[in-house]
């Protein structure tokens, strides 16, 4: 879906008449500019924060309404705690909420200063671009189906739909943001998709929604089931053969780098589009929650739109497995045994635990035919990663020392942090099979871990991490810059990795 809200860059005026948000250090320290700003007002400024308790700490926040002497008939003053303790990320957080303070009121247009004061020398533009891209992600609203607004939301139909962000160098700050907006592309389309219902994405739709990415530059191939029946990606094929819509498999690449023989970096998706858990059935509550389990094939695609649209100086490959787990008579059955695309046999003792299988093929496809410098495959993949991390983290398994460590720097970074979590040969053991190479489960203990060990069994001498977002993909906690029941977690994530260590 597009940007919900139109975001423009201005220079200072002090005639603000359009509903203003201005930020406020630790201890009610302003800049220069918001003096200005509040001029005569400065007084009841004052006064209002001593009757409020607002102190400036970090995203706290406290509004002036009809004040003699203020140009605007509504200041939102938001605060920032210490400006020189800011790292980027909280910079884009203060943004979401100084949105998230404009938009509770039925203003068209809202104006936010983004002067901050003391900031000890970041540049102005980079701040202004940051506070912008903050205030377009929690601009995010899933509405499509909503025939009326509940009252309170932030972004009513006929609320905010226009932010000028004033700035002292507006030109520079606009080509700051050029490149965020197209990251809030990559996570809104994310969103988008974890939020649709399973009656409306399908595979062949989520597909469809991807052949449509041609559009921001990237080439995009659905292989069908016929296609994929002559690979004999038969573990992926096993799961959505209960189901009366068909598999597909999905294959993004964008090619950006100097040297078109440069190896590219690959992402590889989980996309069950509905999981009823197969024959071995979930129980009936919170079942409507997983139509979300494809959220790893969506941030795939998410990072894949947002590479392509700034352009990103890197080859990248996106692989995603769209299926449907249903059951039925024709669906695989608990002791059932399958060849993967590998050669190696899988004993299925719960066909709940399918994720896996979809991945197993779509790793030894990516290895085979691209042979990456790297795979970074996402998924919600298992319940027992929340009972180890609870919402806050995914869970990082690696392979390779390097990956996981740039995989942590960069969820630092943005706020989509990841905790590695242990592979060893003793959890390996867990996954022996009397019949056939491995079962799909390792048993009650460490479920997160005999997963990614399972999926280790299909990595052959590339770098490789698995990420499990079964707990930040959906339903995560909401934050300043997401009230969406899809998170579309991942996206910046890996285009951060990207920007900060593979690009040329």
């Amino acid at each position: 879906m597009t940007p919900r809200i139109e975001i423009s860059f201005a220079a200072y005026d002090a005639a603000e008449e359009t509903p203003t948000a201005v930020l406020c250090a630790q201890d009610l320290d302003l800049s220069d500019h918001v003096k200005a700003l509040i001029g005569k007002a400065e007084p009841a400024f004052y006064k209002a924060a001593d009757v409020t308790g607002f102190k400036g700490r970090a995203r706290s926040s406290m509004e002036l309404v009809a004040v003699p002497g203020l140009a605007t008939g509504r200041l939102v003053v938001v605060g920032v705690g210490r400006p020189g303790d800011l790292a980027t990320n909280d910079v884009i957080s203060i943004g979401g909420a100084a949105f998230g303070a404009l938009a509770r009121h039925k203003a068209a247009a809202a104006c936010l200063v983004a002067d901050l004061p003391g900031r000890g020398g970041r540049d102005a533009a980079e701040t202004a671009a940051d506070l912008a891209f903050g205030a377009l992600l929690r601009s995010y609203t899933f509405d499509r189906y909503r025939t009326r607004k509940p009252e309170g939301d932030d972004a009513a139909p006929n609320g905010l739909q226009r932010l000028v962000v004033r700035t002292s160098d507006p030109d520079a700050a606009a080509a700051h943001f050029e490149s965020r907006r197209s990251i809030a592309h990559g996570v809104f389309l994310a969103r988008d998709l974890v939020n649709e219902p399973a009656n409306a994405l399908g595979p062949e739709e989520f597909a469809e929604r991807m052949a449509a990415l041609t559009e921001s530059g990237l080439s995009v191939e659905v292989l069908d089931e016929d296609k994929l029946s002559a690979l004999k990606m038969r573990a992926l094929l096993a799961v959505g053969q209960g189901s009366t819509r068909p598999s597909r498999v999905v294959v993004m690449e964008w090619h950006g780098a100097k040297s078109k023989r440069a190896k590219p970096v690959c992402f590889v998706g989980k996309g069950v589009c509905f999981d009823t858990g197969g024959i071995s059935i979930k129980p009936a509550g919170g079942m409507e929650d997983m139509k979300g389990d494809m959220g790893g094939a969506a941030a795939v695609a998410g990072v894949m739109r947002a590479l392509a649209e700034r352009k990103a100086n890197v080859n990248a490959i996106g692989i995603i497995g769209l299926v449907e787990n249903m059951p039925s008579g024709n669906a695989q059955r608990p002791g059932d045994i399958v060849t993967s695309m590998s050669g190696q046999t899988i004993e299925v003792i719960n066909t709940d635990a399918e994720g896996r299988l979809v991945l197993a093929d779509l790793l030894w496809y990516a290895q085979d035919r691209f042979k990456p410098r790297f795979i970074v495959n996402l998924a919600t993949l298992t319940g027992a990663i929340m009972v180890a991390l609870g919402k806050e983290h995914a869970g990082l398994f690696s392979n390779s020392d390097r990956l996981a460590g740039e995989l942590t720097d960069a969820g630092l970074a943005t706020g989509e942090k990841v905790w590695r979590m242990p592979l060893a040969p003793a959890y390996d053991k867990l996954l022996e099979s009397r019949f056939a190479d491995m079962k799909n489960i390792g048993g009650r203990w460490g479920g997160a871990i005999t997963a990614a060990q399972f999926l280790q069994r299909f990595i052959k001498g590339t770098d490789w991490a698995h990420l499990d977002v079964a707990g930040t993909a959906m339903d995560s906690p909401k934050t300043e810059i997401s009230q969406s029941w899809a998170s579309g977690w991942g996206v910046r994530l890996l285009d951060r990795l990207v920007a900060d260590k593979y690009e040329r």
